[in-house]
């Protein structure tokens, strides 16, 4: 297997870095609070590892779990160092109240982070269609990716199915905006309709 880098300490990089650590690869955990990162690493266990915020990641593949906020600013601090790696957007820009996106219109959050990234960085849109508890509980659901390399698009999937996840591939990243736009409309069902946040996107191929 691999090590996967995840950028973040929050519960939706607790419940990838749980699967990842599961599915036999190596975690890096690395956040602008090490104390976190290192509670993270230690909870996973399986050798998992902490990194320092601002250098080079360890893994090729690394995980942007960040709150959408925060960003445009994780991307500055690590600046070329994220030159040549597969980067895993899985962010919802959702307004505070959770009731719109607050991306430029016409573009996504990962198209947006895309453009303050080194020319050697690729982004993959992933995850986002997902709630952290309920990736969390286990079982294959299906994760919605966009992205416009397509190696790295391969090496995400890859990835996804190690994890137990059925990969679909949606388009260029330009589709980012969908998958976001997915997310809000499964927070309103959340909120709304569904009365629940237990539950998940399911494509029923027929």
């Amino acid at each position: 297997m691999s090590t996967i880098s995840i950028i973040g300490s929050g519960t939706m990089a607790a419940a990838i870095a749980v699967r990842t650590a599961k599915a036999g690869h190596t975690v890096e955990v690395v956040s602008r609070d090490p104390a976190k990162a290192r509670a993270l690493a230690d909870q996973l266990g399986a050798g998992a590892t902490t990194g320092i915020y601002g250098a080079a990641p360890a893994g090729d593949i690394v995980i942007l779990a960040v709150p959408y906020s925060g960003v445009a600013a994780a991307v500055a601090g690590f600046g070329k160092a994220l030159d040549g790696k597969v980067i895993v957007d899985i962010v919802n820009p959702v307004t505070p109240d959770l009731s719109g996106l607050v991306t430029p219109h016409g573009s996504s959050g990962a198209q947006e982070t895309a453009k303050g990234l080194p020319a050697g960085a690729h982004v993959v849109k992933a995850f986002n269609t997902i709630f952290g508890h309920v990736l969390a509980k286990g079982g294959r659901l299906d994760a919605f990716i966009a992205a416009d390399d397509a190696e790295a698009k391969a090496r995400v999937s890859t990835f996804l199915e190690s994890l137990g996840l059925r990969p679909l591939d949606v388009g260029g990243l330009h589709m980012a905006q969908t998958l976001e736009a997915l997310g809000l409309m499964m927070i309103g069902l959340a909120k709304n309709g569904a009365g629940t946040w237990d539950f998940a996107m399911n494509v029923d191929i027929g």
